[in-house]
């Protein structure tokens, strides 16, 4: 699959003191604000949760001088303990060269491990691994398996991905309904390239009975969110009055948002 590839960093909830550091949900559901301080009698006690706030302290710089590498140390130590959140924040710090030597092969290593525990994010991310070969074999039935754990957890990069191979008949035979259903699904949650396809979806018919008023739905949402795409698309439904009644004005509109963010088709419409 050729989709582009998205890792994100996971945020953790950061309180606005500067000698205090969030911890990680300890069974309660809750986040606290403890003291720096506190958190590293903690870590250096051994507390796995503690070692992976005080690596993300350090990461953010919160509390502590910023140190990418002190920060991935204790990723380290709570991750050798089982932590799946330090597990995962380790394989993304050696995906990018967060305060270690990028290493994809690490990268993967860790990240599988996470998503062995049921990490969502880690799932997702493994997935994209096995998919692109990144510091694994390219194998893109096992990058469904890991995109199908993590979409039904309701991530909804995986979500959009497991869609992607739906379509594209990547790692799993093609089947444009199930396309349809995991761009929706991802589309609900306000992921706007999943808001694109699902409104292409249902302006050709694929996957989806054709409903051009519903196309414009997805398209508008998509657009306002930037997606420059979605915007030439919503512009072209103007000018054609597909879904929507015409409206050049809007075209217009839509179109110039498109074209200032450097849509090719949206250009050739706007500049000499």
């Amino acid at each position: 699959m050729t989709d582009r590839i998205i890792i994100g960093l996971v945020a953790i909830v950061l309180g606005l003191a500067t000698t205090s550091c969030a911890l990680a949900p300890d069974g309660s559901g809750q986040k606290t604000q403890v003291p720096v301080s506190a958190l590293k009698v903690k870590a250096e006690a051994g507390d796995a949760v503690a070692q992976f706030n005080l690596g993300m302290c350090h990461l953010k710089g919160i509390g502590v001088e910023k140190d990418e590498v002190m920060a991935v140390e204790w990723f380290h130590k709570s991750a050798a303990q089982g932590d799946a959140d330090a597990q995962f924040k380790l394989g993304v710090c050696y995906i990018y060269g967060i305060g270690v030597e990028k290493d994809d092969k690490k990268a993967a290593e860790w990240l599988r491990k996470a998503a062995e525990q049921g990490h969502a994010e880690a799932q997702y991310s493994f997935g994209v691994c096995l998919d692109n070969g990144i510091g694994v074999e390219k194998d893109e039935k096992k990058a469904v398996e890991w995109y199908r754990k993590s979409a039904e957890q309701g991530h909804a990069e995986a979500q959009y991905n497991l869609g992607v191979c739906y379509a594209h008949g990547s790692g799993v035979v093609k089947n444009e309904t199930q396309a349809v259903e995991w761009y929706r699904k991802a589309a609900e949650q306000g992921y706007a390239e999943a808001q694109l396809l699902l409104g292409a979806g249902y302006t050709n018919g694929i996957g989806v009975e054709r409903d051009e008023a519903k196309a414009v739905e997805w398209y508008r949402k998509a657009a306002e969110q930037g997606h420059a795409e979605a915007q030439f698309m919503l512009g072209v439904c103007y000018i054609k009055g597909i879904g929507v009644g015409k409206d050049k004005a809007k075209a217009i509109e839509w179109l110039r948002k498109a074209a200032a963010q450097g849509h090719a088709k949206a250009q050739e419409i706007f500049l000499p």
